[in-house]
Order: C-alpha cells, then sequence, then structure tokens
C-alpha cells in the first residue's frame, strides 16, 4: 500500500512546527519502501497535488481546539479536519472541502486519510523551539504513526 506522511506547519513558528518536527524525526525511523514521508507548509487545495496518487495518507498537524490539553495527540478521521490549524488557507478552503472537491473532479486521492494532531499552545510566537508540552508530545505522536503503519489500533 502505497502511503504518505505528510508533517505540516511552519517550524519557525513555535508550536505550529510539531507536524514538520514529527515528519522529520519519522524520516529515520520509517524503512518501508512504499511509505513516503514528506513536509510542507501549504493548505486547502495546494495539499491535493501532495495527496494524489497514495493509497493512504497520514498527516501530522498542530491543533488548537476550544478546550483541549496542551500536548495532547487526536487520531482524527477526514471530518474533523476543519479544526486543524493548516486545514483553512487564506482562500477559504478547508482541507475537508478540498477533498470533496478533488473527490468529485475525478483526483486519485487516498482511500484512507487519519489525522495525528497535536494540541498546540502557541502558535504565533517565532521560536523554533515548541513549547515543552508539545515537545513531549512529538515522539508520542510519532509512535502513534508507526503504529498505525504497522496496522495497530488506536483508542
Amino acid at each position: 500500500m502505497k502511503t504518505l506522511i505528510l508533517g505540516m506547519g511552519n517550524p519557525i513558528m513555535t508550536d505550529d512546527g510539531a507536524g514538520i518536527w514529527a515528519a522529520r524525526a519519522l524520516q529515520d525511523k520509517v524503512n518501508q519502501e512504499e511509505v513516503t514521508v514528506m513536509e510542507t507548509g501549504i493548505a486547502g487545495l495546494n495539499l491535493l497535488e501532495l495527496l494524489t496518487g497514495f493509497d493512504k495518507a497520514i498527516l501530522i498537524d498542530a491543533i488548537q481546539t476550544r478546550e483541549g490539553k496542551v500536548g495532547r495527540v487526536y487520531r482524527l478521521k477526514p471530518e474533523a479536519f476543519n479544526d486543524t490549524r493548516h486545514a483553512i488557507n487564506p482562500h477559504g478552503i478547508d482541507l475537508s472541502t478540498a477533498l470533496e472537491l478533488g473527490s468529485r473532479l475525478g483526483v486519485s486521492l487516498p482511500q484512507e486519510i487519519i489525522l495525528f494532531a497535536i494540541e498546540a499552545a502557541d502558535v504565533d510566537t517565532f521560536s523554533e523551539n515548541c513549547t515543552p508540552e508539545v515537545a513531549q508530545a512529538i515522539p508520542m505522536a510519532t509512535d502513534m504513526v508507526m503504529q498505525e503503519l504497522n496496522g495497530g489500533s488506536h483508542a
């Protein structure tokens, strides 16, 4: 199964880089020929090009929810993507809408898309370091991704 692991974010905006840092950590862990690990700072319709041609996509991103606990890692399905940090681009297209549009246009999108989202504290400060809680959550997120790759289940 051709799988994409895609870390999303901006590594110079504190916790916003969580997905990027997780993808970089996974580069050395993933040794499966059918798995591609990438990182991106793009969102919305622009993601369709990156997702095209894969059977499965595992996205890793920062998230900010109303009552979330900083550092918590969530495993989400596509319908929850409109809450992620990079789900909306400046043109107002969230990832769920982009996926639906891509599907209607016949774009070859992954049959399965999963998001591992790390609850962020600070996504507005310029820093190449995540907050301590998010930094501690990145290895947990990478372990969850590896478990997903190996067919493990999640609560």
